[in-house]
Parts: structure tokens; C-alpha cells; sequence
């Protein structure tokens, strides 16, 4: 782990080569696992207030879902999460001819129609999230669907840390991000192959 401000890093983020292969995966984080992406209460609040520009964007299950349940709930584990159908797609989850999906509302907020981009845990995926009472613990999920991602990542030189650029900003600051990724060089500069001695 690298302790960064108040965070502790996963070297996963640093050592692991990652670069979303939309046309390999077809979007399939958003429709796989059994529950939805983890929000916070602000972001719902948010989701709502956007909600009447995207509503028709959605699937008639999507629609019917929201208007009985909801735009989220309570998982098994007690997080806020968004709102599911068929026990696996995400309600904001829309399909485009050859099965590729894409989120609603970040689909919307690049046609300039919301100022909302994304609930932050959808933005930084493939990294999760962990807050505890002294720091927030930033870890690499590492899933099946996507593997491809980090064979592109590979092959393009690409590293986790390097492809969330975008999200970490977004989530830490400008800041953090530069002493991340002042970090995450040097360390590799001394592990080059990500291996550390025992």
C-alpha cells in the first residue's frame, strides 16, 4: 500500500495495466453483479433531480422500477446502491444495436442536456472505494469481464492509476493526483516489474 494524504493506495493501481475494452466487454460492468453501483446520498439527490430529462431515455422496466422503488436502495451489505432490474442491469443502463451498453446518464450529460456526469463510484471503476474513520482505502477491483481491459492496458503501456486520471482527479484533487502519480513513478523506476522484496 502507498499512503498518500489521507488515503492508502493498492499497488494494484500502480503495477497493473488497465484501458476499458468497450468493444471487447460491451459495457458489461454496468449489467453484471448483484446490486447496483454504490452511491452517496448527495449523488441520489442529484440523480432525482436529473432524473425527468432521462426518464424517457430508459426501459420500460428501467421506468417501472424507479416509479415503484425508486432510483436506489439499501443492498445486503447496507451501502446506498442504484436501483436494479433482472436482479443485474442498472437501471440507467441503456443497450445500443450489437449489444453494446452505456449509461443513461452520462450519455446525457455529453449531449449537454444534465451537469451531472456519473455517480463517482461508475467513474473511477475499476477502483473501489473504502472509507474508514482515519482514511479511505483505495483498492483495484479485479474481475473476470475484465481481462480484456488489462491485456489493452498492457499492450498500450497503460496503468491503472494513468487510465483513471480523469476520476481520480475528480474524486481527490488535482493535488493528490500529482503526488500519486510522482509515487507511483518513482516506484516503479525501482520495481520496474511491480515486484517488491519480501
Amino acid at each position: 500500500m502507498l499512503e498518500i494524504q489521507n488515503t492508502l493506495v493498492s499497488l494494484d493501481l500502480i503495477e497493473r495495466f488497465f484501458c476499458c475494452d468497450l468493444d471487447k466487454c460491451l459495457g458489461e460492468c454496468c449489467i453484471e453483479g448483484d446490486a447496483g453501483a454504490p452511491i452517496t446520498e448527495d449523488e441520489r439527490r442529484q440523480i432525482e433531480a436529473i432524473l425527468p430529462e432521462i426518464f424517457d431515455d430508459l426501459s420500460p422496466a428501467a421506468q417501472r422500477e424507479i416509479r415503484e422503488n425508486g432510483v436506489a436502495y439499501i443492498d445486503q451489505e447496507g451501502d446506498l446502491v442504484t436501483s436494479i432490474i433482472d436482479g443485474r442491469n442498472c437501471v440507467f443502463t441503456c443497450f445500443e444495436p450489437g449489444g453494446m451498453c452505456h449509461c443513461a446518464i452520462e450519455r446525457a450529460y455529453r449531449q449537454g442536456r444534465i451537469n451531472f456526469y456519473k455517480p463517482i463510484s461508475c467513474h473511477l471503476y475499476p477502483v473501489r472505494l473504502k472509507e474508514y474513520a482515519d482514511f479511505t482505502a483505495v483498492n483495484l477491483h479485479r474481475w473476470k469481464i475484465c481481462r480484456c481491459a488489462e491485456a489493452l492496458g498492457r499492450k498500450l503501456g497503460l496503468r491503472a492509476y494513468q487510465f483513471l486520471k480523469e476520476p481520480l482527479i475528480r474524486r481527490f484533487g488535482q493535488q493528490w493526483y500529482d503526488e500519486l502519480s510522482q509515487t507511483a513513478e518513482e516506484y516503479l523506476r525501482q520495481y520496474p516489474d511491480g515486484i517488491t522484496p519480501n
